[in-house]
């Protein structure tokens, strides 16, 4: 089956919010087996939203709108696809007692406007908002499912998975389940040259690759009558990427990220952790505490970003830095080591770099060393990243967390070796 997705808002034409609705919404489709060809945003605009729609009806079997189904004048998503795919608007009485609800338990008299969403296309699939007051739509025509979607995202997802994906699932004798290998440390382009044959030869299961920040993520989606039949297909390809990437893979479960990762192996070596950044800010911190029960191991997060934080905080010598300067690896060395000590931490990060746009001297802008201490033993990496300054704090961030899982797995085989 094919969809075709239609964002609504004139914010998202001005820039004034990014589409995270189309990052999450593409990656869910692709996942249950959907291919979606087009993808339109359009403003607050009746005329132009109802010429998308047609458009869009005539080449897709399902059309997924976001945003639009407000309170106010400007909000026209559901009147126009009511108009499009004929139907009249009639008041739906429990969702009207719904949206009465959510405003009593805030203390919130509700405008007269309010009731606008509870007036729904007729005949139409009704989908509860637990996270706020506009419900879904699902308008089914001849040829066309419609499916209408708050724009919030905090509402748009939990929606999406509670009442969508079983709704879809429904429209096909076959099950389309997939799992993805997540790997670090490779990049895209390598990652695609070592598995070209399985891509070559794709049927079912489908092989595709997706490039993140420090990562490559490969999705294996398969087609059966079921989903253990589904998962059988899968489970070979699975093996052999382990076999081709190795310790490369953190995970191949889709809910685990890399810091969950790292968090994990600092968990199962019963250590603690510790980070000193300069030029990222504070964004490894922010990344290890994402994980839930991080609390248990995660014992400090410093910014030291001057020269001055770094000798009192750490005990940098001030002739470190006066002859290496703040960005060299002796001082991402120093850093890391000095972290360990103040946190009594078993595993420390240290991150100091030029973020850009300019350079230092002979330095350029995307150079970054990162050190990483386990146990007294001190790694440190130069890397050189480019883009801008925020893409090049986001790939050193990556790039720690990937050194830690890197240097804890040697640990854990010279102590198995060891043994």
């Amino acid at each position: 089956m094919t969809v075709e997705m239609i964002f609504v808002g004139t914010e998202l034409l001005l820039g004034n919010i990014v589409n995270t609705n189309a990052a999450y919404l593409s990656e869910k489709c692709a996942a249950m087996g959907l291919s979606c060809y087009f993808q339109t945003v359009v403003g607050d605009n009746a005329e132009r939203l109802s010429l998308v729609l047609k458009t869009a009806m005539k080449r897709a079997d399902i059309i997924l709108l976001s945003g639009g189904l407000g309170p106010t004048e400007d909000d026209l998503t559901k009147e126009t696809a009511a108009k499009v795919c004929g139907k009249k608007l009639v008041m739906h009485e429990i969702s009207k007692q719904a949206i009465q609800e959510y405003f009593a338990k805030k203390g919130i008299t509700p405008t007269d406007n309010n009731w606008k969403q509870a007036m729904l296309p007729e005949g139409c699939i009704v989908l509860d908002n637990h996270n706020g007051t506009a419900p879904g739509v699902i308008i089914e025509t001849d040829k066309t499912k419609v499916v209408l979607l708050p724009g919030p995202p905090n509402e748009l997802c939990p929606m999406f998975e509670e009442s969508v994906i079983p709704y879809f699932e429904k429209l096909t004798e076959q099950v389309i389940c997939s799992q993805t290998v997540k790997i670090c440390g490779v990049g895209e382009s390598q990652a695609e040259t070592m598995i070209k044959d399985m891509i070559d030869t794709q049927t079912n299961p489908t092989i595709a690759t997706y490039a993140k920040t420090g990562e490559v993520h490969i999705r294996v989606t398969a087609a059966a009558e079921d989903k253990k039949a589904a998962q059988k297909l899968i489970k070979p390809v699975v093996k052999e990427l382990k076999n081709r990437f190795g310790n490369s893979i953190y995970t191949t479960d889709d809910s685990i990220t890399l810091e969950q990762a790292v968090v994990d192996l600092v968990k199962a070596n019963e250590f603690t952790i510790a980070c000193a950044e300069s030029c990222t800010g504070g964004l490894v911190a922010a990344r290890l505490v994402n994980v839930p029960g991080v609390s248990e191991v995660f014992k400090y997060g410093v910014t030291t970003y001057s020269n001055k934080a770094k000798r009192k905080v750490l005990g940098i010598k001030k002739p470190v830095l006066q002859k290496h300067s703040a960005v060299s690896y002796q001082v991402a060395e120093e850093m890391a080591e000095g972290i360990a000590d103040f946190a009594k931490a078993d595993v420390a990060l240290s991150v100091t770099g030029l973020a850009g746009p300019d350079g230092e001297g002979d330095k350029p802008a995307g150079l970054v060393y990162i050190g990483c201490c386990v146990k007294g033993e001190t790694v440190v990496e130069e890397y050189h990243f480019s883009g801008n300054r925020r893409k090049i704090r986001e790939s050193a961030t990556a790039a720690a967390l990937i050194l830690a899982r890197r240097c804890l797995l040697e640990y854990m085989s010279k102590v198995t070796f060891g043994k």
